[in-house]
C-alpha cells in the first residue's frame, strides 16, 4: 500500500526539512481611510494592538487632475496625527495596503493609491463599510470605483468585521 503525500510529509524522514521557527517579521500593513466615516473607524482601529500596521487617511484627496492640470502627490495623505505622508514612501515600506471606504462616498484616492501599489508590486485590499444598509446601486457604484485598483475586495456588513479582517491579514 502506498502512503499518501500527506502521510509522507508527516514522516520522520521529511521532518528534517521543516522550518520550526516562525516567520522572522510580521507583514507591514498600511491601512488607509478614504472618506470621513472610514476615517473614524480607522482611528478607532488604531487604538488596538497591532503587529506592524500603520494607519493613514486620504480624506483630504480632492480628486484626480483633469487632462493638462498639474497634480501634487503630496498634501492629501496623512497619518492620524495630521502629518503629511508621501504615498510612494508609504507604499515602498508596505507588504499590504488596505483601503477602507464607505459605500456611497467618493473613493477617488483609490486609483492613485492602487497605481502606486501596482508599480511597487504591493498587494492591495479594499474593505467597504455599510454593505448591509446600502442599496445594490450604491454598492455597485462603490465596487466600480474600487475594483480596478485592488486585488481583494470585501463588503462589510458591520464595522467590527474590519478589525476581524485586519487580524486575519496579520496586520
Amino acid at each position: 500500500m502506498m502512503d499518501s503525500e500527506s502521510a509522507r510529509m508527516s514522516s520522520a524522514a521529511e521532518a528534517r526539512f521543516r522550518i520550526e521557527a516562525p516567520n522572522s517579521q510580521p507583514r507591514a500593513t498600511k491601512v488607509i481611510a478614504l472618506d470621513a466615516r472610514s476615517e473614524r473607524i480607522v482611528k478607532e482601529l488604531a487604538q488596538s494592538q497591532w503587529q506592524r500596521a500603520s494607519f493613514l487617511t486620504a480624506t483630504a484627496f480632492s480628486g484626480a487632475p483633469r487632462h493638462g492640470e498639474r497634480f501634487s502627490m503630496g498634501g492629501w495623505l496623512n497619518d492620524l496625527a495630521g502629518r503629511t505622508k508621501d504615498l510612494v514612501d508609504e507604499v515602498e515600506s508596505a507588504d499590504l495596503v488596505v483601503m477602507v471606504a464607505t459605500a456611497g462616498e467618493n473613493a477617488g484616492a483609490a486609483a492613485i493609491i492602487g497605481e502606486a501599489c501596482s508599480v511597487k508590486h504591493v498587494m492591495t485590499t479594499a474593505l467597504i463599510l455599510g454593505g448591509a444598509a446600502s442599496s445594490d446601486e450604491t454598492l455597485s457604484k462603490m465596487l466600480a470605483q474600487l475594483r480596478p485598483h485592488v486585488m481583494m475586495l470585501v463588503i462589510s456588513s458591520a464595522d467590527e468585521y474590519i478589525k476581524d479582517m485586519l487580524t486575519a491579514l496579520r496586520a
